[in-house]
């Protein structure tokens, strides 16, 4: 479902243009899910460049900590081969970003499950995915960072917001079958105790939430 309201200046699609069937990626890497449903699963993580956010914590309770601006342009072959090299026997590609949702298309999504691949993808939800990202085994994670009106996509696997001591529970414009509270992280990747002890407080008097922790972080992997 797409809304027709207007997205805010602030919002506003940022993505340069790229040849046809290209995309620019900034890096291409294998290792753990570290958050949600899914923690701890392997999966090549292609990192798309651009976004069209710049979370500060004074907006969105975080200081984005991803380098997303430099990137090479690749073809979707360009891109498999290499999943293919790095982890032969990996059986997930996860789309991450920057915001991925400015460059996906289903052409990419379509051969990915073609060539045996299970699609996540972790957008911050102001851009609607293809369709072909609903289908199948794929897995959809939403993390907003902006007010609810300003989502296009509007259903997921599982949404997760960050929150920090004080912040209330989300009332998610979005349908999704598993719904995740995180505590905000620091620059040098740890977790003020009272933020957390806040988390933890929210699920516990919510029990539809459950608490997701970047424990890749934890666990100093990439």
């Amino acid at each position: 479902m797409t809304s027709t309201l207007p997205l805010p200046s602030s919002l506003l699609k940022f993505a340069p243009p790229v040849p046809e069937g290209t995309y620019k990626v900034n890096e291409i890497f294998y290792s753990l899910q570290g958050e949600g449903v899914n923690v701890g699963t392997p999966m090549v993580f292609v990192r798309f460049s651009n976004c069209n956010l710049r979370c500060r914590w004074e907006t969105q309770g975080f200081d984005c900590d991803t380098e997303f601006v430099s990137g090479r342009i690749h073809t979707a072959t360009e891109i498999f081969e290499a999943a293919r090299a790095i982890a032969p026997l990996a059986s997930w590609l996860l789309f991450t970003g920057g915001e991925p949702g400015l460059q996906l298309t289903d052409a990419l999504i379509n051969e990915a499950n073609e060539r045996g691949y299970t699609c996540s993808v972790e957008t911050n939800g102001t851009v609607e995915l293809p369709a072909a990202m609903n289908e199948g085994p794929n897995w959809i994670c939403v993390s907003p960072k902006t007010a609810e009106h300003t989502l296009r996509q509007r259903t997921a696997s599982e949404v997760k917001y960050v929150r920090h001591y004080g912040m209330g529970i989300p009332e998610p414009a979005i349908r999704a079958e598993h719904h995740f509270i995180s505590p905000a992280f620091q620059p040098d990747g740890s977790v003020r105790r009272e933020d957390l002890d806040w988390c933890i407080k929210l699920v516990k008097e919510n029990p539809k939430w459950r608490l997701s922790i970047q424990a890749h972080k934890l666990i100093m992997v990439r």
